[in-house]
């Protein structure tokens, strides 16, 4: 499977047109695709942006021509019905036929409790209503007048009018074992991210994700293993570690962040651990060593990296990379 080298746009941190900009100029920088959050409060509150996924995806369709469009990730379970999500997809599809692709994940209270005023439900529902939701997107695209009735979901006599003209790829978000074997048994493609230890990757989500697949009768090799990559990369070492303290929020403990839906509080956390962000960022000013902090994870068969950038110079880091970085990687691994 091809190598495919792709940019996070980094939608907490521009608005709407810039982000839209951004992605323009990442295209013509080489890279392969573009992803996007969908998020609707930023991890920061100072300078903070959320603008609207689908309605920026809808926009890129128009400003692009080749690059391949995602979410990582959406979740279809709480803010959206699955079978909105299915619709916007499939007019997705319509718009840039071949290109589009969805990303799903559990998701994040401070996304959803605050939009909605529900009361934040345990994991085994979270990950209950995303299997439902995947099963009915897919029986939506496929299907005419779709009569469902699962637990949380339920539809009657329902059609999507303008279904995708080609399939759309889902791909599932995973942090732990359980939903990288789900993704493994039903997904065309895993998502994860960086920084977390290597062992993780090696010794837990992907051997989950083989483990799902082999108990479901699917090929492995053909669910594309994807991971956001956290770099910070700069010709100035002192300005790429800089850069990482606008992530903070990344680098807290997962018990410092589970709960807190205000961008202010997680803003106020973070600002203790400033000093701290650049451990869950590969931080280099040199070409040669900053393709032996990826090396690992394509050695591990990871077959699409989306590089998110932490600075605020989103247009040198393109630059940059776009020159001395996805050539090498294309010669050396492509």
């Amino acid at each position: 499977m091809k190598l495919k080298l792709s940019y996070k746009a980094s939608a907490e941190q521009f608005g709407p047109q810039e982000l839209l900009d951004l992605a323009v100029l990442a295209e013509q920088k080489g890279f392969d695709g573009v992803w996007v959050s969908d998020h609707y409060q930023p991890f920061r509150h100072t300078d903070g942006h959320a603008p609207f996924s689908l309605a920026w995806l809808g926009a890129a369709t128009q400003r692009t021509r080749r690059a391949a469009l995602g979410t990582s990730v959406l979740t279809p379970t709480f803010r959206y019905h699955p079978s909105i999500v299915a619709q916007a997809f499939a007019t997705l599809e319509r718009l840039a036929p071949g290109r589009v692709i969805l990303g799903l994940g559990t998701g994040e209270s401070m996304n959803e409790v605050p939009v909605t005023g529900l009361e934040w439900p345990e994991f085994k529902e979270r990950f209950a209503r995303l299997r439902e939701a995947v099963e009915l997107i897919r029986k939506l695209w496929a299907e005419d007048f779709v009569t469902f009735d699962g637990e949380y979901y339920r539809t009657r006599d329902v059609t999507l009018y303008d279904k995708p003209s080609s399939p759309v790829p889902i791909y599932i978000g995973a942090s732990g074992e359980l939903v990288s074997r789900y993704a493994g048994r039903v997904a065309d493609g895993f998502i994860c991210t960086s920084g977390k230890g290597m062992e993780l990757y090696s010794e837990k989500l992907l051997p989950a994700v083989r483990e799902g697949a082999e108990k479901a009768g699917r090929d492995y090799d053909a669910i594309v293993k994807t991971i956001e990559m956290k770099v910070s990369y700069d010709h100035d070492r002192a300005r790429a570690l800089e850069d990482t303290k606008l992530w903070a929020p990344l680098a807290l403990p997962a018990e410092d962040k589970a709960g807190v839906e205000d961008p202010r509080e997680l803003e106020r956390r973070a600002k203790a651990i400033e000093g701290e962000a650049h451990r869950r960022w590969l931080v280099s000013d040199n070409p040669e060593q900053h393709l032996e902090q990826l090396g690992p994870y394509l050695e591990l068969g990871f077959q699409e990296l989306i590089f998110h950038s932490p600075t605020d110079r989103q247009e040198r880091f393109l630059e940059l990379y776009g020159e001395e970085i996805l050539p090498r990687l294309r010669e050396r691994w492509g």
